[in-house]
């Protein structure tokens, strides 16, 4: 099955392009720009005359939560129409799309893991324009998955854990949000999820479609917790490390509100797809040391 893939270098992509090993059937191509631009649907055509793709993952998102606040429109197009054009695309060809989507879509105010049913309520610009690229895919094509998670660490590109051992080279004491909760979410895992629900569709299998699922780590925790555990890891292996105080998000005012509460139940998923992952550990040492031996730390 040969699978087109929005993205190239973000995290998840990279990290497809790892897993991808494991399924030898599925044949993924990756285009970002100046392949494919997203905010061109001539360009979108184009990559899928080109590609003839019979599946379709979106990898792809402005993920740029403060910025986005001041760049609404950009950001509405990247996450909200252009997920729209691809499903659309994607539907002309019969082909099925796989789009990833954000805990930032819930307003975070629940005391519980939040569920698929649960209500939507984005408080800022980032949520409100996934929230419109899920409601885009569903209308173009139901043949969709679509897949919210949070919390996204890796090896590559930029996240939260390479932040922290960046600051930790130059600081002996870091202030860290402990009032948000949440799951750290391994990319490769994501990326296990999502090759897993295309090799079943290639096999004939229609578990999914049209199915939302919330998939993230199985560990609860807050970004001062996170930041703990990255530490530790990061000190074991002889890399930065520093005390870590913990502080409300009113200590730390950003642009863009965070939802208190990203922690999402992970059953449907994991009864519709068994997988053999590693979320139940909240951040692996082989990610830390990858990032530690990158010149970049």
């Amino acid at each position: 099955m040969k699978i087109l893939v929005i993205g190239k270098t973000g995290q998840v992509a990279r990290c497809l392009a790892d897993k991808s090993k494991l399924f030898p059937e599925l044949e993924l191509v990756f285009e970002e720009p100046p392949e494919l631009d997203l905010t061109s649907e001539a360009s979108i055509a184009a990559s899928f005359a080109r590609n003839k793709p019979e599946l379709v993952i979106n990898a792809a998102a402005y993920t740029a939560v403060d910025k986005a606040e001041d760049e609404p429109d950009l950001a509405m197009i990247i996450n909200g129409t252009a997920p729209g054009v691809l499903a659309r695309e994607a539907k002309a060809i019969g082909a099925p799309i796989l789009h990833i989507s954000t805990d930032y879509v819930y307003e975070g105010n629940l005391d519980r893991r939040y569920v698929e049913g649960d209500p939507v309520g984005p408080l800022g610009v980032y949520g409100k324009t996934k929230l419109a690229g899920e409601e885009a895919v569903r209308a173009e094509n139901p043949d969709h998955t679509i897949l919210r998670t949070a919390w996204v660490f890796s090896p590559y590109g930029g996240n939260f854990v390479k932040t922290m051992l960046r600051l930790a080279k130059d600081r002996d004491v870091l202030r860290v949000v402990d009032d948000q909760h949440g799951n750290p979410t391994s990319a490769h895992d994501i990326a296990t999820a999502l090759l897993t629900i295309a090799d079943a569709r290639r096999k004939g299998d229609q578990t999914g479609k049209g199915v939302i699922y919330h998939f993230v780590g199985g560990v609860e925790t807050t970004w001062c917790g996170f930041t703990r555990e990255i530490f530790r890891i990061s000190k074991a292996l002889s890399g930065p490390s520093a005390e870590v105080e913990a502080i409300t998000t009113a200590d730390y005012p950003t642009k863009a509100v965070r939802p208190k509460n990203s922690r999402l139940d992970c059953s449907k998923i994991l009864a519709d797809f068994p997988m053999d992952l590693d979320r139940d550990i909240m951040l692996q040492p082989d990610v830390v040391k990858a990032i530690l031996d990158e010149a970049s730390v």
